[in-house]
């Protein structure tokens, strides 16, 4: 006769074998939605050859937000070509934000290092070590978190950007939807916003504290007259004669 310690074992394996199959199953199901979503990606990217994109998931994520504590702001956006954003302020954000945009393929390996190092010292996110090419991944895609999992995600949508797309486009793309200030995206509506001027009349003083602002942009918004802005705005200033702009722009 089998002890009842037998018994509860033979009782148990069925449970066991519906556990672990539930466990591969939800794996599955996981790994097809995930695979599904980077063809989502890959198809979007791809579609924006030859179509300009109307919003990215910053953009969605701030109306949302304006419209439950802020209901007076709108999001301020106005596509506009590559060749009627003023050189300058092309320059100064590669000066400022990707000095090797043009020759890269949209990683940075020392600074992506760099960022680790100095993430793990202080026990958590502080860095990204991102080029413009995976500022824009985040920026179109993704969310405002600090994690290990998005930035993950964002270098595979790097990747698709730059196999995809060429430096002039994701340039473009890039000027066009980057943050600028509370609600503010894109060149066109940053000339308006800060300037009351249009993103092809851009000053290289205007352009300078413009890029300066990218990093934190909702902070510089309401630090406008900061010290540290106009002390950098001064260096990226003296720093774009030597920006390299994508080939068509030479």
């Amino acid at each position: 006769m089998r002890t009842a310690a037998a018994n509860r074992r033979v009782q148990r394996a069925p449970d066991r074998v519906g556990a672990l199959r539930w466990i591969v199953y939800a794996a599955l199901v996981f790994g097809v939605a995930w695979i599904a979503l980077q063809f989502y990606y890959f198809a979007q990217i791809a579609a924006w050859n030859v179509v300009d994109p109307q919003s990215t998931a910053f953009m969605r994520t701030d109306a949302a937000g304006l419209a439950a504590d802020r209901p007076n702001l709108d999001i301020q956006h106005q596509w506009v070509p590559y060749d009627q954003i003023s050189r300058n302020l092309k320059r100064a954000i590669i000066a400022s934000e990707d000095a090797n945009f043009v020759n890269n393929n949209g990683y940075e390996t020392d600074a992506i290092l760099q960022a680790w190092e100095r993430n793990k010292k202080r026990g958590h996110i502080v860095r990204g070590g991102s080029t413009i090419t995976q500022q824009l991944a985040r920026n179109l895609f993704l969310s405002r978190e600090k994690s290990y999992i998005r930035k993950g995600q964002e270098l595979i949508i790097t990747w698709m950007l730059e196999t995809l797309l060429d430096k002039e486009r994701i340039f473009e793309i890039y000027l066009n939807s980057v943050e600028w200030g509370n609600g503010v995206y894109g060149a066109q509506a940053a000339a308006r916003y800060y300037y009351r001027t249009t993103a092809a009349k851009l000053t290289p003083w205007q352009s300078a504290r413009l890029a300066v602002m990218l990093p934190r942009p909702k902070y510089f918004d309401e630090h406008r007259n900061s010290a540290y802005l106009s002390q950098r705005a001064g260096v990226i200033a003296r720093r774009m004669g030597a920006a390299e702009l994508p080939p068509s722009q030479q």
